[in-house]
C-alpha cells in the first residue's frame, strides 16, 4: 500500500514585523489595544512593491525541499492554494515550478478556496500519491493579502498579512502519514466574505477589496471548525483525545479559543501563531506547522490536525502522523 507522508516543511515571511503601532502611526484609526483585544493579533508582515506570492512560495518551497533532504527534480506535483495570485494566469504553481528550476515535465496547478486552501491542496495531493500517479509533491499556501484590503476599513484591514509555507509529501511504504481528509463548502454564504471585484473589459469592476461580516464569519467558523475536527477523527478511527496538536487557520484568537472549547481540546494543544502572523489565509496553516515542526513540538509519531475555514464557504480538515 501507498502512504502519503509529510517528509519537509518550510515557510517565508516577507520584511520585518508590523505592529499595530505602526499600523496607528500611518494613520489608521487603530490602536495596539483595540487590535490585540478582539483579535490577539500583535504584528504581521508585508509583501514590498514587485513582490508575489510566486516569490513568497519560492522561499518557504526551497526551505521545505531542504527539510525534505531531497532533489527538487524529483517534484513531480506542485500544488499552490492562494487567493492572490502573480497573474490571472499561468497559475501561480507554473511560475514556481519554473522558479525552482524544475523541467520534468511534472504537474502544476493552483486551487482556489482562500483560508481553507492549504487544507484542500493537501487533501488533493494525497489523492494524487495514493493512487500511484504521482510520488513527490509540493504542497505550498502563499499570500500577499495586503493587496487586496481597504485601508479605510480599519475593521478589516488590520487582521490579515502576507506570507508562503510549504510541505513536501511523499509516496511511502510506511504506514501513516496523512490519515484521513474532509473537505467542504457551501456556497450560499458567500456574501459574508469576499472579494466582489471582477475582470470585465481590461479593468476590475466593483470592489476590489476584501469584505466581511465578521460576526457571521465568526459564527459560521467555530461551528464548522468543530464539526470538521470531529469528522476527521472518526474518519481515522481516532478519539479527539488521541490528537496531539491542532493547527487551526490563523484568523483570530477568539475563534481558536472558542473552537477549541466546543470540541474540548485544551488550548495547550493549539498552536497559535496569529499574534505573530495575522490572518495570512492560505498559508497560515504551513507557516503555523513549520514552526511547530522547527521548534520541536511536532515529532515523529504525533497526530497533527491541520483544519482550515474560508470564503465561499469552505472548510475542511486533514489528519496527519508524522
Amino acid at each position: 500500500m501507498i502512504y502519503a507522508r509529510i517528509v519537509g516543511t518550510g515557510s517565508h515571511l516577507p520584511g520585518d514585523p508590523v505592529s499595530n503601532s505602526d499600523l496607528a502611526s500611518r494613520g489608521i484609526e487603530t490602536s495596539d489595544e483595540w487590535i490585540a483585544d478582539r483579535t490577539g493579533i500583535r504584528f504581521r508582515h508585508f509583501a514590498a512593491k514587485g513582490i508575489g506570492s510566486s516569490d513568497l512560495a519560492l522561499e518557504a518551497s526551497r526551505q521545505a525541499i531542504a527539510s525534505a533532504g531531497i532533489d527538487s527534480a524529483t517534484v513531480d506535483l506542485i500544488i499552490v492554494a492562494t487567493s492572490t495570485p502573480d497573474v490571472i494566469f499561468p497559475s501561480t504553481a507554473a511560475l514556481l515550478q519554473d522558479k525552482l528550476g524544475i523541467r520534468n515535465g511534472g504537474a502544476a496547478f493552483d486551487v482556489q478556496a482562500v483560508c481553507t486552501g492549504f487544507v484542500y491542496a493537501l487533501a488533493t495531493a494525497e489523492k494524487f500519491i495514493r493512487s500511484g500517479s504521482h510520488r513527490c509533491a509540493l504542497v505550498v499556501g502563499a499570500e500577499v493579502f495586503s493587496r487586496i484590503l481597504d485601508w479605510k476599513d480599519r475593521g478589516t484591514c488590520v487582521l490579515f498579512g502576507d506570507g508562503a509555507g510549504a510541505v513536501i509529501l511523499a509516496a511511502s511504504d510506511l504506514s501513516g502519514g496523512v490519515l484521513s481528509s474532509a473537505l467542504h463548502a457551501d456556497g450560499s454564504h458567500n456574501n459574508i466574505l469576499s472579494v466582489p471585484g471582477q475582470v470585465s473589459s481590461g479593468r476590475v469592476t466593483g470592489s476590489p477589496f476584501l469584505q466581511m461580516d465578521g460576526q457571521a464569519v465568526f459564527k459560521f467558523a467555530v461551528r464548522v471548525l468543530g464539526d470538521v475536527a470531529v469528522e476527521a477523527a472518526e474518519l481515522a478511527g481516532i478519539g479527539i483525545a488521541d490528537i496531539d496538536w491542532v493547527i487551526p487557520h490563523q484568523a483570530n484568537i477568539r475563534i481558536l479559543q472558542a473552537t477549541a472549547r466546543r470540541v474540548g481540546i485544551p488550548m495547550e494543544k493549539v498552536i497559535v501563531t496569529v499574534d505573530k502572523h495575522g490572518n495570512t489565509s492560505a498559508a497560515s496553516v504551513p507557516l503555523a506547522l513549520d514552526l511547530a515542526a522547527r521548534d520541536g513540538r511536532i515529532r515523529p509519531g504525533h497526530k497533527v490536525l491541520l483544519e482550515g475555514v474560508g470564503g465561499g464557504f469552505t472548510w475542511g480538515a486533514v489528519l496527519v502522523e508524522f
